[in-house]
């Protein structure tokens, strides 16, 4: 049975060290995906851009920096755990937000609630969707 859990956080959208901006950002866990959360960022004036990275990253991150590559998350402050900073990069291009950290916690804890930490793999139809998934991705390469 497909379950999620979402919530909508509002997040600065830290352009520069002068200029900054709230955005709406869209979280969503669902079981059929059960190691992501997917991040969608409503910027204005362009289309919501979605991002998926490990629930664990995001839980890991609210308490220490984490992350390697295109997705890092880290407390702005580790001894206050007030707020979070989300750097994602693409390239040489990169977006950084920062978030209350209780909204985030509060997210995640529902996540738990749904599947608990560690506990992912027991969700049977994961093997058939993973499967799916590798399926499509050897088709396109073999086509391309």
């Amino acid at each position: 049975m497909r379950e999620s859990v979402q919530a909508e956080v509002m997040m600065s959208f830290l352009v520069s060290e002068e200029l900054s901006f709230r955005i709406p950002v869209e979280l969503r866990y669902d079981t059929c995906d059960p190691y992501a959360v997917r991040l969608t960022f409503h910027l204005p004036g362009d289309a919501p851009v979605t991002w998926a990275f490990g629930r664990e990253l995001l839980i890991d991150g609210v308490g220490r920096p984490c992350g390697e590559g295109d997705v890092r998350v880290s407390p702005v402050d580790p001894d206050a755990l007030g707020e979070v900073l989300i750097r994602l990069q693409v390239g040489s291009d990169q977006a950084l937000f920062r978030s209350s950290t209780a909204p985030l916690v509060a997210f995640l804890d529902r996540t738990d609630k749904l599947v608990p930490l560690g506990q992912e793999g027991a969700l049977a139809d994961f093997d058939a969707h993973l499967d799916d998934a590798l399926d499509r991705i050897l088709a396109e390469q073999s086509a391309g």
